[in-house]
């Protein structure tokens, strides 16, 4: 079993936007450690909140198997960048020097050497040590992004640009920037996530879940439970996905599926206080979501095999949705983001009293 590991035992609340004014100079930490007000479970706030700090997308990796940093963008020196917090003693360092970075698009590669982001109207690989960058390919002309997906692999990536109301997904050879239009559409298209171990891409379009083949010969809208889609996320075998369903009937509670595209087959996980957003952990036994209530707005944990909740904080956000909470790789920490002391700021806290520790080598 991997070693368990805890992140930032110690906090001292420091700011540290001067110090993140050059690229690569590492910068104290801003660490801050407080009991959460409902649980009096510790919470540790990341970052400081005088200025925003974002992690990666829910499905992106943002840590690598050893848990060892955190990538994630912030505006710190004044626009985004990109930026690595190391597990031991939070110091930081600025990675990016990239005019218009869009945060959603930031993810590891699987060699966990690198990492991907959109800049301007490119998709880049950025060196993870020493900087260097590669442009992999630009937008179409006129475009610009509106989300990034890199699948397990790394061989390919589900790029989703957008101008006006048309959007396209096109197919990203990472290699050499070779591209296919799978899909093309004048509504809001989101959050293209490559299918574990199939070639294909899982991705938001409209109120509906879509899925595009690869080899740009299907691509269909999936038979979802009836009520609005929220976020959705694979199975590690890629065999299913979970989704939060949200009834039309406002009395119901929002819930997690599971759906099966191969034998089209929806069935559900759980009811949950008003999830807005949610993770599985690294072996889909457990859950961590975001209520919107604005009665009990919490972070909470739900155990598949008995559907039961615990509550681990408060987030209080101005917008659930922005806390996108995840597991670390070995499911014995959580991250989300909250706005509730100031800026959109990172949190953490260890959840190794509840969940079992998950094998993050494989």
């Amino acid at each position: 079993m991997v070693r368990s590991r805890r992140w930032f035992l110690c906090a001292i609340p420091v700011s540290c936007g001067a110090a993140l004014a050059e690229k690569n100079k590492p910068a104290p930490s801003a660490l801050f450690r407080y009991s959460d007000p409902s649980t009096e479970f510790q919470v540790v706030r990341l970052t400081d909140p005088e200025f925003t700090s974002l992690l990666p997308p829910h499905f992106a990796r943002s840590q690598p198997k050893r848990g060892n940093f955190l990538l994630y963008a912030s505006d710190a020196t004044g626009r985004m960048e990109a930026f690595r917090m190391e597990s031991k003693g939070g110091i930081t360092r600025q990675l990016t020097e990239q005019e218009g970075l869009y945060p959603a698009s930031l993810t590891l590669t699987p060699d966990e050497r690198s990492f991907c982001c959109l800049a301007g109207d490119k998709l880049l690989s950025v060196n993870a040590g020493n900087g260097r960058i590669r442009e992999v390919c630009q937008l179409s002309a006129g475009f610009e992004p509106a989300g990034f997906g890199l699948a397990e692999d790394g061989l390919y990536g589900g790029l989703i640009e957008k101008k006006g109301e048309l959007h396209r997904l096109r197919l990203i050879k990472m290699t050499d920037g070779s591209s296919t239009t799978l899909a093309e559409a004048s509504e809001p298209m989101r959050n293209p996530i490559p299918r574990p171990r199939r070639a294909a891409i899982l991705y938001g379009r409209g109120s509906g879940i879509w899925l595009a083949n690869y080899d740009a010969q299907q691509n269909y809208r999936l038979k979802v439970a009836p009520g609005e889609t929220g976020p959705y996320t694979w199975h590690p075998s890629g065999t299913s996905f979970f989704y939060l369903n949200f009834p039309a009937d406002p009395h119901k509670l929002h819930n997690i599926r599971e759906f099966t595209p191969d034998m089209n087959s929806d069935a559900a996980i759980a009811d949950t206080t008003q999830f807005v957003a949610f993770e599985r952990n690294a072996d889909a036994s457990v859950f961590v979501g975001a209520s919107g209530s604005k009665a009990s707005p919490h972070v909470l944990l739900l155990v598949r095999s008995v559907k039961r909740e615990l509550t681990l904080c408060e987030h209080r956000a101005s917008d659930p949705r922005m806390v996108s909470p995840i597991f670390s790789p070995n499911s014995q920490n959580i991250f989300f983001g909250s706005d509730q002391h100031g800026k959109p700021a990172i949190y953490t806290m260890a959840v190794e009293k509840f969940v079992a520790e998950t094998d993050s080598t494989q």
